[in-house]
């Protein structure tokens, strides 16, 4: 090999070298979108608690109610199961990620009945509830749609509600929107990829 053939060797090493290390890194799929922010609302044991609360971890936001007939509780026991394989392959990891449940239902969601809901779920989970008014700011901040249907003839009702479960970040910024619908390994999967 020629003293040309090893210079040009020698910077083309350097030259992929120089990319692999520039390459910026990935984005997650929300990064930058207008989802989350401030929040003071009541937790299952009836203490105030605000987005601060959860400062330095991240945190599963899943808005819904505990009446729900399908989809609340399905998309919670994914939830849930998802973070108790984080809890055994990653458990430091789990240990950083608290998962919130918001009622859109504040009428019937009291805090003693979220305590009751939540715990069925994961013994992390916190479930939030507050006045009609805080929980229509707190649903307009993280984009989530709800509004009570009609009263049955026995006065029950529905709650017509968006489903979706964001992934925040510990600075409370939007990260991912987790795949529920695709069972816990995918849930777990996602959050460890943007997580860790």
């Amino acid at each position: 090999m020629n003293f040309r053939s090893c210079l040009m060797l020698v910077a083309a090493v350097l030259l992929v070298a120089c990319s692999r290390g520039s390459t910026p890194a990935e984005q997650p799929p929300l990064a930058g979108a207008a989802i989350g922010g401030p929040f003071t609302l009541i937790d299952q044991d009836g203490h105030a608690v605000s987005d601060r609360t959860f400062a330095g971890r991240y945190r599963i936001m899943y808005f819904g109610y505990t009446f729900c007939p399908d989809v609340c509780p399905t998309d919670l026991q994914v939830i849930g199961t998802a973070l108790g394989q984080l809890d055994k392959s990653d458990p430091g990891l789990a240990k950083r990620v608290v998962p919130v449940f918001v009622s859109v239902d504040p009428t019937r969601d009291t805090p003693s009945v979220l305590k009751q809901f939540v715990a069925a779920f994961h013994p992390r989970m916190v479930g939030l509830t507050g006045s009609a008014a805080e929980i229509a700011r707190v649903t307009k901040e993280y984009a989530v749609y709800a509004a009570k249907g009609d009263a049955s003839p026995g006065g029950g009702y529905l709650v017509n509600h968006s489903r979706q479960a964001y992934l925040m970040s510990p600075e409370g910024r939007p990260l991912a929107l987790l795949p529920t619908e695709q069972g816990p390994q995918a849930v777990a999967a996602e959050i460890k990829h943007w997580a860790s």
